[in-house]
């Protein structure tokens, strides 16, 4: 069992940038890939990145590449999303999710694990 704790998340302006963090429970985190969705009102979820057990692979939404960026800290059971350049389409509530397998992690079926959600809003 992993539970899934997200923080970090507020209201920001345009082009601003946000940290967002994963706080799981359990001594199984460093087994567990990890990923972070987003659902914005009136949306479907939608993948945003994901991490590998390691941190050593990485996948990133192409509408969030090259301004994010997640990474993971095993030794205090944390997972980050570093978010820079946000624009007002970036708010959504953001989750976390952790999957047993670096595969498929695009797709929220693929993941056992998710986090309540913190909300981030971008204004124009």
């Amino acid at each position: 069992q992993v539970q899934l704790v997200e923080s970090g998340g507020g209201l920001v302006q345009s082009g601003g940038s946000l940290r967002l963090s994963c706080a799981a429970s359990g001594r199984t985190f460093s087994s567990y890939a990890m990923g972070w969705f987003r659902q914005a009102p009136g949306k479907e979820r939608e993948f945003v990145a994901a991490i590998s057990w390691s941190g050593g692979s990485t996948t990133y939404a192409d509408s969030v590449k090259g301004r994010f960026d997640i990474s993971r800290v095993n030794a205090k059971n944390t997972v980050y999303l570093q978010m820079n350049s946000l624009r007002p389409e970036d708010t959504a509530v953001y989750s976390c999710a952790a999957s047993r397998l670096f595969y498929g992690v695009e797709h929220s079926r693929s993941y056992e694990y998710w986090g309540q959600g913190t909300q981030v809003t971008v204004s124009s």
